[in-house]
């Protein structure tokens, strides 16, 4: 999977107030720490539940949460593998669809930029289509495997 640039200074404008008075999006805080890790860890696995501690390790933290009625929905990361890396981001199965990745996306990369960054990438993009549509996102060429190349398996094994 590639990795994707974007443009932070090109962000369109936020779209969190077409997802209605129930949902919320917001930094995660540190004494959330334990809850929203387990929740990652039991929808996305290992892998993304130890980057999302790496998001919690800074003031402010790195990790954006999505809540619907008060309960965890999605959570979007940057800086936590690499600085300038957007992701690992995920929403749960049962709220996908509702523009709550959208909205993440845009929450997380709008913290980046207020941070100083001009550009932000996307690594091991899954979704390419969606980026590019979001947020104007290009592929980067021979970026495969970057960052995630030779990385321990859930099982402690190599790659």
């Amino acid at each position: 999977m590639p990795d994707m640039l974007v443009r932070l200074y090109a962000l369109p404008d936020g779209r969190a107030s077409r997802l209605g008075p129930d949902v919320t999006i917001r930094r995660a805080m540190a004494p959330e720490r334990r809850i929203v890790v387990a929740w990652i860890e039991e929808r996305f696995g290992v892998l993304w539940a130890g980057e999302a501690e790496a998001a919690f390790s800074s003031t402010p933290t790195r990790i954006h949460i999505a809540l619907r009625n008060g309960e965890l929905a999605g959570f979007a990361c940057h800086d936590v593998t690499a600085l300038g890396f957007f992701g690992p981001t995920g929403v749960d199965e049962a709220m996908r669809g509702r523009g709550l990745g959208e909205a993440l996306l845009l929450e997380s990369l709008s913290a980046m930029r207020a941070a100083g960054y001009a550009y932000a990438i996307i690594g091991g993009v899954g979704p390419a289509e969606f980026y590019a549509r979001a947020v104007g996102a290009v592929e980067i060429a021979d970026s495969t495997p970057g960052i995630y190349a030779d990385m321990l398996a859930p099982d402690g094994t190599g790659t």
